[in-house]
């Protein structure tokens, strides 16, 4: 796909705007599946960690740009997938 690129925005009002315009020729391939997290977290977990093992986790996600904690229920979800 040759489309164009959808452009960084700094405000909303930017990203408002964008929308408004015919957007058929995007190049859909720089898009990355989102997963929401439609159900309740009703359940809790308490765990020890090493040090290093958490600081290693929180860098990881950063790396991503979630939270540490959204990174370690995904890893225990792609686990349980088999992925």
């Amino acid at each position: 796909m040759g489309g164009r690129k959808v452009p960084e925005f700094k405000t909303d009002d930017e990203a408002e705007a964008f929308l408004e315009q015919d957007l058929s020729d995007l190049d859909f391939s720089q898009f990355k599946p989102s997963p929401f997290e439609f159900k309740p977290k009703a359940a809790q977990l308490n765990m020890r960690l090493p040090s290093s093992l958490l600081e290693a986790l929180k860098g990881k996600a950063q790396e991503k740009g979630i939270p540490y904690t959204r990174y370690i229920r995904q890893l225990l979800e792609q686990d349980i997938a088999g992925r």
